[in-house]
């Protein structure tokens, strides 16, 4: 690890760029597919339109849609511009993280964890729904991998385990709460939603699971999102992701509502979730809370 450290940071910060380079592209992939069920590993990337499998050279992230002018090269299909935005997106958060945290143990977790967010983002965003296997995935995968790398720091895994799974309870705590308490208030004043209750259907009973995970305006993919998130940065951490995410999420309410008119037109909260728990990576101690 002293060989590491020694390295310039501006070296770690270009490694970073290129290997965030590399995982954008996989994360268009699991944007496309993961949605649908299909496997995200075979077959090979194809070109939407005529199906044919992309070649080496037609496949190198930013670069091949340059190239290529944002056509295929076989049938001259429009190649939409979000491909080489997660990429460079992806390339450029994993740059920063480097850039902030240097060569420390933690430093791959923050960016796989980024490339977690940046996937459940965009998938929000195309579907309204965050995936199990990232939201549930990620927050087992958090409650080992976290406190086993914390511990090569020094931190005994222990406290580090307790951190994680304090930080995942207050992270998904919290949102239930507000969901929870906003679905029991509705009922007592006699509200109706869109989608809450169903046509037809009743209110959701005590004896029904859909009483205490099924509310209105709050995804339950965003509780496992922040429960995941939790396990990662803490409940400190956590609490502020909660804190970005209330203000990002009023701004983009704003947008969206502008965008399309409407100022009851739902959106994902996913995509805020994730951006707050991205500038408490990349500003740890500086946003609300500092330690």
């Amino acid at each position: 690890m002293s060989e590491l450290n020694a390295l310039p940071p501006a070296f770690i910060t270009i490694v970073a760029f290129g290997f965030g380079l590399a995982i954008g592209s996989f994360l268009n992939v699991v944007v496309y597919r993961l949605p649908r069920g299909e496997s995200l590993v075979r077959p090979g990337s194809r070109c939407p339109g005529c199906r044919v499998a992309l070649s080496a050279w037609d496949n190198i992230p930013v670069l091949s849609y340059l190239w290529l002018r944002g056509r295929c090269r076989r049938c001259g299909s429009k190649i939409s511009l979000r491909y080489p935005v997660v990429e460079l997106f992806t390339a450029l958060v994993f740059a920063a993280i480097a850039w902030q945290h240097g060569a420390a143990p933690m430093t791959p977790v923050w960016c796989v964890f980024a490339a977690a967010l940046i996937a459940a983002s965009v998938i929000d965003i195309d579907h309204r729904i965050i995936p199990d296997e990232i939201s549930v995935g990620g927050l087992v995968v958090a409650l080992v991998a976290v406190p086993a790398v914390a511990s090569l720091s020094g931190t005994p895994f222990v406290d580090a385990l307790l951190r994680s799974g304090l930080g995942a309870l207050v992270g998904g705590g919290v949102l239930w709460l507000v969901g929870f308490a906003h679905a029991r208030l509705s009922c007592a004043m006699g509200r109706r939603f869109e989608h809450w209750p169903g046509p037809g259907e009743e209110i959701p009973k005590p004896s029904s699971l859909d009483y205490w995970v099924w509310f209105p305006g709050v995804g339950f993919g965003d509780v496992k999102l922040l429960a995941m998130i939790g396990a990662v940065l803490g409940p400190i951490g956590v609490i502020e992701t909660i804190l970005a995410a209330s203000l990002l999420g009023l701004v983009l309410g704003v947008g969206w509502a502008l965008a399309t008119r409407k100022w009851n037109a739902p959106f994902g909260f996913g995509p805020a979730i994730a951006a707050g728990a991205l500038l408490v990576v990349l500003l740890p101690g500086r946003l609300f809370f500092p330690y």
